[in-house]
This record gives C-alpha cells, sequence and structure tokens, in this order.
C-alpha cells in the first residue's frame, strides 16, 4: 500500500481539484482530507455519509453558578480574559471561544464551581464517493486540535485501506507547515506539492519542501496556474532543482477548472481539454515517483 499526501505551501493554489482528478485516474484508493480547518474535498465527489463520530479533544469550563461565590480568583488569573464578573448578578461568565482550556478556573475556585471537561471539537466522517471511500472531517467553530483530529482521520483510514486491501491512499492535506500538515505528511511514501507563480507561492513551497526534507519525505511539485508569471515559474523550477524535488508537470490557468467545481465535478470529468490532459501527465509523473519505484 503506497500514501501520496497532496499538500500546498498556501491556500488556493487548487490543490484540492488536483487531488479530486487523481481520484478519476486512479484505481483501488481509499482518499483523506485532511484539511480538517476548511474540508471541501467532498464538495467535488458529493459523498454519500455512511459514519458519522463526534471528535473529543480539548476541554472546557463546566460552571455551575449556584456554587460561585462572586469572589473573582478566576478573572484575576485567567490569562486568555475568558472569564469576567456579570454586572448584575455579581456571578462568573465565561467566554468559550476565548478559553484556552488551561484549568486554572478550576484549581483556584474556592467553591467549586468550575470543572473541566472535555468538549466535542469537532466530527469525523467515512462516506462512499464515486471514486472510493473518503474518511474527512469538520472542526467545529472556534474547535483546536487540528492536528490531532487530521491523525485521527489518517489512522481510520490506514486501518480501512489494510482491512479492504487498497493499494493507495490519497491524502488532500493542509496547506502550510503546521499541525495538521505535519500530520497529514507522517508515514507517506511521497508528497506532491502543488504551488502557483507568485511570490508568496514560491515562498511557502519552499518551506513545505524544507519541512519535507526535514522529515525525509519525497517531494514532487506541481506548477499550477503557470502562465500567470513565467518569470516566477521559473524561480519555482530553479528552486526545485536545488532542492533536488522533480517537477512534474506545468498546468497554465484555465476557467475550466471554476466551471468544474461550479458543477460539481472534476476537471477530468468536466472538460477533456488541454488542462485535463496536462493533469493527465502530472498523475503519470506522480506514478513514476511513487507508486512504480
Amino acid at each position: 500500500m503506497k500514501q501520496i499526501a497532496v499538500i500546498s505551501g498556501k491556500g488556493g493554489t487548487g490543490k484540492t481539484s488536483i487531488v479530486a482528478a487523481f481520484a478519476v485516474l486512479a484505481k483501488d484508493l481509499v482518499l483523506a482530507d485532511c484539511d480538517v480547518d476548511a474540508s471541501d474535498l467532498h464538495l467535488l465527489l458529493e459523498p454519500t455519509l455512511e459514519e458519522s463520530v463526534e471528535f473529543r479533544a480539548g476541554y472546557e469550563p463546566d460552571f455551575d453558578p449556584e456554587k460561585c461565590t462572586g469572589c473573582g480568583e478566576c478573572v484575576r488569573l485567567c490569562r486568555f480574559d475568558a472569564v469576567h464578573l456579570d454586572v448584575e448578578s455579581g456571578l462568573a461568565k465565561f467566554d468559550f471561544l476565548a478559553c484556552e482550556g488551561c484549568g486554572v478556573c478550576e484549581d483556584v475556585c474556592p467553591g467549586e464551581a468550575v470543572k473541566m471537561r472535555e468538549c466535542v471539537a469537532g466530527e469525523s466522517y467515512r462516506s462512499s464517493t464515486r471514486y472510493g471511500t473518503l474518511f474527512h472531517a469538520r472542526l467545529g467553530i472556534g474547535g483546536e486540535m487540528s492536528g490531532k483530529l487530521a491523525s485521527s482521520i489518517r489512522m481510520k483510514t490506514e486501518e480501512y485501506a489494510k482491512k479492504t486491501g487498497a493499494k493507495l491512499i490519497l491524502i488532500d492535506g493542509s496547506p502550510g507547515v503546521g499541525c495538521p500538515v505535519i500530520a497529514s505528511l507522517a508515514g507517506v511514501d511521497a508528497a506532491l506539492v502543488v504551488t502557483e507563480p507568485t511570490l508568496s507561492g514560491l515562498h511557502d513551497m519552499e518551506r513545505v519542501l524544507d519541512l519535507c526534507t526535514h522529515f525525509k519525505i519525497s517531494s514532487i511539485v506541481l506548477i499550477n496556474k503557470s502562465d500567470l508569471n513565467p518569470d516566477v515559474a521559473e524561480q519555482i523550477k530553479e528552486s526545485c532543482r536545488k532542492r533536488g524535488a522533480h517537477v512534474a508537470g506545468e498546468i497554465p490557468f484555465d476557467r475550466a477548472f471554476t466551471d468544474a467545481m461550479m458543477a460539481g465535478k472534476t476537471i477530468i470529468e468536466y472538460d477533456n481539454g488541454p488542462s485535463a490532459e496536462r493533469v493527465k501527465a502530472a498523475w503519470e509523473q506522480v506514478q513514476a515517483a511513487c507508486l512504480h519505484k
């Protein structure tokens, strides 16, 4: 079983469109959407929900106003301004979005009015799509532990792939270099970095390539919207050469990608034009570099 993570240094490079297109071209695969802060692979693959599980992570105060003395110790010691004394009642009042779950309010409350409880931070799902099973998730509003949720998705995906004998796990990772990206990359055979020819695209691609190098993960680069700035596209290719990252291809800007998204389809399904052919060629490069070695 091989695992490929498709990631990007910044958001908006077209990473999810590429993953969805690869899902059409690949065979015997399981999909994982680990971009849990803003998952959107399901918008193109129209999944049918089969299983939903609460994701519990972090803690929040469970406040009993009957036991509150209004002493203000929790207000004084909270470093996140997540609690204040209500003007009318004189009792503690919590802002759950500001709370970091550190538990100092529970420790210092003389009346034991606060007990920390594990909170529901989101949900994880198993769904069926027209191209295979998809594991995905949704982080709740103000939810934290995105890295832990991405790791949970990865573990469920691997367990299912082993159980069903799938040959490939294709991962839609998060942009950037943070916790969910590291969780997306853990243990993969290769990472495909989708970038765009802008200065921020170049800079952020270099950061994520350095991250892959740190974890000794083979890296491949795909330049999307490559004709927007040919000079920066050349800088990207030169940077890849210096870092030993293979460039799998270039895809010029094409309105067909947006039209396909609006139609709820992948570029392969929507349009058999030049962009679809370039995506197919890029997939051949990825297979040669990752699946056939």
